[in-house]
């Protein structure tokens, strides 16, 4: 005798054991059913939710020297294609949501820390997005080899605790104000000199005016 085992959309069912053929030694059924038989089957199933994620590396050194904190945000879930989600419960069935997520956090956080160490803090802080699409990209295939799948990767936050960033963004405030008041001075002297230059053509075109007005003045005399 058995049962009929049901899972919902956001699970996979697993039955294991002697109900299954020789060449398939485990049945994996994605949001349906399955038949076990008692006593001689195993009844298993793994989550297939969106799994949110944290991945935080403190104080690491950029290629600069200048520790960082950097914190993300990563979606993530087990993928459902038969061989990948095969994959993904031979390593996680059984096991807690938690040590799932704790797995694929350390392989995340490595990688953040790895890629943190070859750029500089200008280039982390300017173009997150960049550095976002550079971890996704690196730790895609480690996780991918575990049956899991990063759907988004984000850049949360950027901070360091000696001011770099701050001092970093004085100096460009500075620098744009700088800019921007030689940007005027060279305006107003431009000015200045186009309005000196109508000046004098005002005077050359008075001057020669005034010399013609003479001129006719005195062949009429």
């Amino acid at each position: 005798m058995g049962n009929i085992h049901t899972v919902g959309p956001n699970e996979a069912l697993v039955v294991s054991g002697a109900c299954c053929s020789r060449a398939h030694k485990t049945f994996v059924s994605t949001g349906g059913w399955a038949w076990a038989w008692w006593l001689v089957t195993d009844v298993q199933s793994i989550k297939l939710e969106i799994m949110t994620l944290n991945p935080r590396c403190e104080k690491v050194e950029t290629s600069e020297g200048v520790p960082v904190t950097v914190t993300g945000v990563a979606q993530c879930k087990v993928m459902v294609e038969k061989e990948l989600l095969t994959t993904a419960c031979e390593q996680f069935l059984g096991r807690s949501q938690k040590h799932i997520e704790n797995v694929i956090l350390q392989t995340l956080d490595g990688h953040l820390r790895a890629i943190l160490g070859t750029l500089t803090i200008e280039a982390i802080f300017q173009d997150r997005d960049q550095f976002a699409t550079l971890v996704r990209e690196v730790a895609s295939p480690d996780v991918g080899r575990m049956g899991i799948e990063i759907i988004s990767f984000t850049i949360k936050d950027v901070f360091d605790n000696v001011n770099y960033l701050n001092s970093l963004g004085r100096t460009q405030t500075a620098c744009v104000k700088r800019d921007a008041d030689i940007g005027v001075a060279q305006a107003e002297r431009d000015a200045g000199i186009r309005e000196a230059e109508c000046d004098k053509a005002k005077m050359d075109a008075r001057f020669y005016a005034d010399t013609k007005i003479a001129d006719i003045s005195g062949n009429w005399k």
